[in-house]
């Protein structure tokens, strides 16, 4: 199984996590089928020095739903990074650009994001 390692040092976090996404799908490699599932690991180091803009951490906001009436919390950037890391953001942009099917789950397996 090789390893894809990604330095994220001074880049922003879209191209980072897309740079990831393209990966674990296998694009970088000539052998790409759409419905196979590469066995390339991707790690990015160095999350914590992401280049991210103050208004950005301000103003992206993430939300989840519970279910029930009313259920629906946003949260921005800036509470969650504080609360769950800088590598949260990471593993979730990552998700949104991973397809939408059986595959993604598996796919987030072989993502490690380190600060």
């Amino acid at each position: 199984m090789a390893v894809y390692i990604i330095n994220a040092e001074g880049k922003a976090l879209g191209r980072v996590a897309n740079e990831a996404a393209s990966v674990l799908r296998g694009k970088n490699t000539p052998a790409y089928r759409r419905d196979r599932i590469s066995s390339t690991m991707v790690r990015i180091e160095n999350a914590g020095k992401l280049r991210i803009d103050p208004r950005k951490l301000r103003g992206k906001t993430y939300a989840r739903y519970s279910g029930y009436p009313g259920g629906l919390k946003f949260e921005t950037l800036e509470s969650l990074s504080s609360r769950r890391g800088i590598s949260e953001a990471v593993r979730r942009a990552v998700y949104g650009m991973l397809p939408n099917n059986h595959s993604r789950a598996r796919l987030m397996k072989q993502l490690s994001v380190t600060s």
